[in-house]
């Protein structure tokens, strides 16, 4: 008779307790990233998009707490520019990524392109290639809390 554990591949691996920041910072924008594409995605096929999040709301008949899944409204990275350009800036938090030496912005040629321009930033992103000003954002969001 076999045993069920002998047919697994085991191993001695431990589960990092802290990550770190510069892996969660970049996760972080990741995650708005990718809503960003989704909201794009939709916004090109001509749908609404808006995720849902669990948010704890007071019930006006019982007066209890009680959490409900609800839809989100997320703002778009896309503009319109003077000129009719689009324009697509990433942010981190409140703040605007420098993503080169003076400029802030990403110029779409077609409002239809947004999502494949924020294919190349999630890459680029998740090459670490943006690890600095992640850490020059963070640094000014953190200096606003400060008293």
């Amino acid at each position: 008779m076999t045993r069920l554990l002998e047919t697994l591949k085991l191993t001695s691996a431990r589960k990092q307790r802290a990550i770190p920041d510069v892996i969660r910072r970049r996760n972080k924008l990741l995650k708005k990233l990718t809503e960003q594409r989704d909201l794009a995605l939709a916004h090109s096929e001509g749908r609404n998009y808006a995720p849902m999040r669990l948010r704890t709301v007071l019930d006006k008949d019982t007066e209890r707490r009680i959490v409900r899944e609800m839809p989100v409204r997320i703002k778009p990275c896309w503009w319109t520019g003077e000129k009719g350009e689009t324009l697509l800036a990433v942010n981190y938090g409140s703040k605007i990524l420098e993503l080169s030496k003076g400029k802030t912005a990403v110029e779409v040629g077609n409002a239809k392109d947004i999502a494949s321009v924020l294919d190349v930033i999630i890459s680029a992103v998740q090459n670490a290639e943006l690890d600095a000003q992640i850490a020059a954002a963070s640094v000014k969001l953190r200096d606003g809390f400060k008293r």
